[in-house]
């Protein structure tokens, strides 16, 4: 059975919990969740309705005759409100119309007349999951909650799923333990006053992208401005990525709109082509209240670093243990300058921009402007013509990409181009990945190809959730270890009603060949200076990726003496191995270790965890 380690203390931003119905049977099963530091939040009769871990600042409740909700996260409402709200509720479907209209990121939980309402954001940042648990439905914001209590083990076939690279979806979204049962982020989950049955009900749907950018953009800087006024409304010190770029640019001005202290942070590249510290300089010039703290480039982790010692409580394997080391490096010394919270500018590269894959309709609705807009991307992205044709007559739906793509896992990579106008990067397999692992993943896939059906109907709107979602479940882990580390993260970018805003706006003005994110330009004009409106690129750290690889070749090599894998049958330890001896191999560079990586450190924190 799982257990926490000591060192996984919680603090803001890492609230995680379960939620029960007002039963006995359901008290009785509350009390295996309990455990030291964990709170409990009551419903009227005195039993359980909330067990986990929460801060006081992240937490917002309220009770009104038969009704009671929660926040939990990052939302301006205060109690009052919440309580007019509860006054209000006649159904628990109303819930959703209050998630749409609040600022912020955070789970919304309900109660009312027996019923429970359980539901996280739509990006995907916060999630539910739900489980039977000595005959008793319940709900959790995290999948290993639910499989400590049930005492389950990690499916084997499900584990080889996550070996491909990439994971589409919806595979992406199932937990790793066929016990658990993950809710969608556009759903809700509802639980019957019976506390047994339980179903999914969809809450949220992705706006038409039909606004014109100059309608758009104004939407856009309120929600952003929202966003980060969620985050700093309380004053206090905070601090801030500050790239150069236009994402990281554009949050650390509007922090230094609100109530509090900002300390920028600048991690330049190793890379002498790197250009984030002259970009962070130009935009300082315009902040003079904001100290600017500038990191040495050498001494900041690179990528592969400290693979070995991971020992944060996760539950799923993330890519995002590749730069775990660089992300959490700069944050103790920033907590040691006053700040309270870490703000991100991640997330704007997937809603500010959008997929090129929106010309694939466009190309049948307005040929002529998406001729013009094509032959500009295939400049720009060297796409080679007959490609660029074939990936514009392929009209395959969804499922049936799907299941085409479970019989080619061994294929070369194929163009980019087919990736940006298809419905996606189709996944593959690599020679260390054993034949019954490959077996496993096509045997997924084919399951999921007879019921999948896209995020949306437009290509180009689904592969830009779809993004947006994957990108979510790295940043959802990233924030559960920066919490731990001691300084809160948060992206706004991330935040419901920023994509909302983003998503709703054209996609053939998001999305050019010839203006780098005009929409954020727009949006930011009148908040950020010119100047620092002209950039134009984005430092790519393949240096320091590269170096890591050569740099952590013995780790690399031990990650894979006593592979996790490898005893479940899934991979070929001696294949890994023999190309840990050979970091420089060309392949590497296209991060296709990554997917396998990240399985086999999950496992071995997993294993870490485990009582005698």
């Amino acid at each position: 059975m799982t257990q926490p380690h000591t060192s996984a203390g919680t603090g803001p931003g890492d609230a995680d919990f379960a939620v029960f119905t007002d039963r006995a049977d359901a008290a009785a099963v509350a009390r295996s969740f309990a455990r030291p530091g964990t709170r409990t939040l009551a419903h009227a009769s005195g039993r359980p309705w909330l067990v986990g871990r929460w801060a006081d600042e992240e937490i917002v409740t309220a009770r009104a005759g038969h009704a009671a909700l929660a926040v939990i996260g990052c939302c301006p409402i205060d109690a009052t409100e919440l309580r007019r709200h509860a006054a209000r509720l006649r159904d628990p479907a109303e819930v959703g119309a209050l998630a749409r209209s609040l600022p912020g990121s955070f789970h919304l939980v309900a109660a009312l007349d027996g019923r429970l309402r359980v539901q996280g954001t739509a990006s995907g940042l916060r999630l539910v999951f739900h489980a039977q648990v000595s005959g008793v439905r319940v709900a959790a914001t995290r999948a290993d909650l639910l499989a400590h209590a049930l005492d389950a083990e990690p499916d084997a076939e499900r584990l080889a799923v996550r070996l491909l690279w990439p994971v589409p979806y919806p595979l992406f979204e199932t937990s790793l333990w066929r016990e658990v049962t993950a809710v969608p982020p556009q759903d809700a989950l509802l639980i019957g006053a019976d506390g047994h049955s339980a179903r999914h009900a969809r809450w949220w749907t992705p706006p038409e992208p039909v606004r014109p950018l100059a309608d758009g953009a104004p939407s856009v800087r309120e929600a952003l401005t929202a966003a980060v006024d969620a985050r700093t409304r309380r004053g206090g010190v905070v601090s801030c990525d500050l790239s150069g770029g236009l994402d990281s640019t554009s949050v650390c001005f509007l922090a230094d709109r609100s109530a509090a202290r900002v300390v920028a942070s600048t991690w330049p590249g190793r890379d002498p082509a790197d250009t984030d510290l002259h970009w962070a300089e130009q935009a300082m010039r315009h902040l003079p209240d904001v100290e600017h703290v500038v990191w040495d480039a050498d001494a900041s982790p690179l990528v592969y670093d400290e693979l070995l010692s991971i020992d944060d409580l996760l539950d799923e394997p993330t890519i995002g243990v590749m730069d775990r080391s660089r992300v959490l490096h700069h944050l103790p010394g920033l907590a040691e300058r006053g700040s309270r919270l870490h703000l991100t500018g991640i997330g704007g590269d997937h809603v500010a921009w959008c997929s090129e894959a929106y010309y694939h309709r466009l190309a049948r609705t307005r040929p002529l402007f998406a001729l013009r807009q094509l032959r500009g991307f295939r400049a720009l992205w060297q796409w080679p013509l007959r490609d660029t044709l074939g990936a514009l007559a392929d009209s395959r739906p969804y499922g049936t990409w799907l299941a085409d793509a479970a019989g080619s896992l061994r294929d070369p990579v194929p163009a980019t181009v087919t990736t940006s106008l298809g419905w996606g990067m189709p996944p593959r397999l690599f020679d260390w990945v054993t034949p019954d692992a490959e077996q496993a993943a096509r045997k997924a896939l084919r399951e999921a190809a007879a019921t999948a059906t896209p995020l949306h109907p437009d290509r180009g709107l689904h592969a830009d959730l779809e993004q947006i979602r994957s990108c979510t479940r790295i940043i959802r882990q990233w924030d559960r270890m920066a919490a731990r580390a001691g300084l809160p993260m948060a992206s706004p970018f991330l935040d419901d009603r920023v994509v909302e805003a983003c998503l709703a706006v054209r996609p053939s003005e998001r999305v050019s060949p010839w203006r780098y994110k005009p929409l954020l330009t727009a949006a930011m004009r009148d908040v950020v200076p010119e100047a620092c409106l002209r950039r134009t690129n984005k430092a790519a750290a393949s240096m320091d990726a590269a170096e890591g690889l050569r740099r952590h070749r013995a780790d690399l090599m031990a990650l894979w003496e006593d592979s996790r894998l490898e005893r479940l049958g899934l991979v070929d330890g001696n294949a890994l191995r023999r190309l840990a001896e050979r970091p420089s191999t060309p392949g590497l560079r296209d991060a296709i270790l990554y997917s396998t990586i990240a399985t086999e450190v999950w496992l071995r924190g997993l294993t870490r965890t485990r009582t005698p």
